[in-house]
């Protein structure tokens, strides 16, 4: 565990002023263009490379490409570096097309994602920025290319600090636009658009710079090579069909989620895709900080073990792995479910937004919060099957949580209010994960022969126990607060500073005090850093 503990430290602190940087970021953004039609077209463009990318790329890096550069690495002369670098040709060249050919359809994708209910106007205000943003598939790929190979070489720094310089570059264009721009999507001019669009696309420039310079430091060369008969890719290249399955079973499930959320919009101003979307980012720090940190330690390593045939070190890695992301996900889920309306309220209530519409966030943020758990657990579980270079599993369990996903989304679309349409989707992310865990540790321990689910529910429990009462703390603080000052953002920021810090430290003095050894791990290596 100190291995993974010392590696998710190094990624959890890039991480954390990557989230901090990037909730400044989603602040601003809200603030400049609010969460109604602008608000809604900005963000449904802003979603269409990461699609194209994910559908691409992403997906296969964590399942397929790691593992195999882990095993070229240990068996090709080389060390793997020719593998590296077909694979990052392949990836240049694929993503760049791609790329090319989005900007030119823009307009049907759009159409494709949105509401019947949009007017075309709208359409094509969210076409125009699409066009400024396709180009960033083609650096997404180099960047996580360049990112994969450093995890693989046990390089965990630049990947995770390197999106803190794209916040940045965005802050400066949102403070610009702030000045210049508007919220009004009949009065928005093209050159605003541009504005928005290129700011947004430069920030991945300079993220992808970061990476492209990282990798050089390690020692890896980039030679373009197109001599992919018998190199490996063809094994990659059948291991792939099942995550790109995967991937396009989740993404017809975000399709559904878009098509639903803006239409939603359409009918309930700040009531759509932008809450949705907002409530979802801030959802997903928690589980960025800790999670994505440990499953991009963990992965290689399990990778390794299960090469070599040690099942009891992966079985082990993953005990780990899943423990000590729990012990910061179980507080902040129920510390989200409490303060999920003041984070929303200190972070978007500004500029042209109000306090109602950053209240409701908060409420869609709270459901959110209830689902840190089981999303995270499933996220780790995944890396079980791609260790063993299994991708048929998840998407198997991938059909199963989009039917579900999509079946309650519906229900709530044409069963619940307008303004609570959101907040009912979310409710069928949150019953998706719980169900989609319990299949996938179900199938990963078979696979495994275990996975410690006694011990792992038995660490839960005395989790959750203490965490109750830093979040009885938390609702106290925010209950007093409300009946003497109202929801206010300075309120809302004392809730935060109050209640939220009271909390989390009787957390951690819980926990510690009931042994909760990964709780006492985080303590000891905090300690040791402010020792120093």
């Amino acid at each position: 565990m100190s291995r993974m503990l010392r590696a998710g430290a190094i990624m959890a602190a890039g991480t954390m002023v990557s989230r901090l940087t990037g909730f400044l970021r989603t602040a601003l953004l809200a603030a400049a263009i609010g969460t109604w039609a602008l608000g809604d077209a900005y963000n449904a463009a802003y979603m269409i490379p990461l699609i194209l990318f994910d559908l691409l790329l992403q997906g296969v890096l964590s399942s397929v490409i790691v593992p195999l550069i882990v095993r070229a690495q240990q068996n090709d002369s080389d060390g793997g570096q020719a593998f590296e670098q077909r694979l990052m040709t392949l990836a240049v060249v694929v993503l760049a097309g791609v790329a090319v050919v989005g900007v030119l359809l823009a307009h049907p994708i759009m159409e494709l994602y949105t509401a019947a209910n949009w007017s075309a106007h709208k359409v094509d205000v969210a076409a125009t920025l699409a066009r400024f943003l396709l180009p960033q598939i083609a650096l997404l790929g180099i960047g996580a290319m360049a990112g994969a190979i450093l995890n693989t070489r046990d390089r965990f720094g630049a990947p995770m600090w390197a999106p803190v310089l794209n916040n940045i570059v965005q802050i400066g264009m949102l403070v610009a636009y702030l000045k210049i721009g508007t919220a009004d999507i009949e009065k928005v001019t093209y050159g605003q658009l541009a504005l928005l669009g290129l700011g947004t696309t430069a920030g991945i420039v300079a993220q992808t710079i970061v990476l492209v310079i990282a990798l050089h430091r390690v020692g890896f060369r980039f030679r373009p090579r197109l001599d992919l008969r018998g190199s490996g890719l063809g094994q990659a290249a059948r291991m792939a069909v099942w995550t790109f399955v995967y991937v396009g079973v989740t993404q017809v499930g975000f399709w559904v989620t878009t098509k639903l959320s803006t239409g939603a919009g359409g009918q309930a101003a700040g009531a759509g895709n932008s809450a949705y979307a907002y409530a979802y980012q801030l959802f997903q720090l928690p589980y960025g900080i800790i999670a994505v940190s440990v499953i991009t330690a963990m992965l290689p390593r399990m990778s390794r073990y299960v090469a070599e045939g040690d099942l009891d070190s992966a079985r082990a890695e993953f005990a780990s792995g899943v423990r000590l992301v729990s012990a910061v996900i179980v507080p902040s889920s129920l510390l989200l479910l409490v303060l999920g309306p003041a984070v929303t309220t200190v972070i978007f209530s500004w500029g042209r937004m109000t306090v109602d519409s950053a209240l409701y966030i908060g409420y869609v943020l709270m459901v959110f919060g209830l689902a840190l758990v089981p999303f995270s657990i499933f996220q780790l579980l995944l890396r079980v099957f791609y260790s063993f270079g299994d991708t048929r599993t998840p998407a198997a369990i991938a059909g199963v949580n989009v039917a579900i996903s999509a079946t309650l989304s519906l229900i709530a679309y044409f069963v619940l209010p307008v303004r609570y349409i959101v907040i009912g989707m979310a409710f069928s992310f949150l019953i998706t994960y719980v169900i989609g865990s319990g299949v996938a540790w179900t199938l990963a321990s078979r696979r495994t022969g275990g996975l410690g689910g006694r011990e792992v529910m038995a660490g839960l429990s005395r989790m959750f126990v203490a965490a109750i009462p830093a979040s009885a703390v938390a609702l106290a603080v925010l209950w007093l607060v409300r009946e003497i000052a109202g929801i206010t953002a300075v309120s809302s920021a004392v809730v935060l500073a109050v209640g939220g810090g009271a909390g989390l430290l009787l957390y951690l003095l819980t926990a510690h005090r009931m042994r909760v050894p990964e709780v006492g791990s985080i303590i000891g290596l905090v300690a040791s850093r402010v020792g120093r």
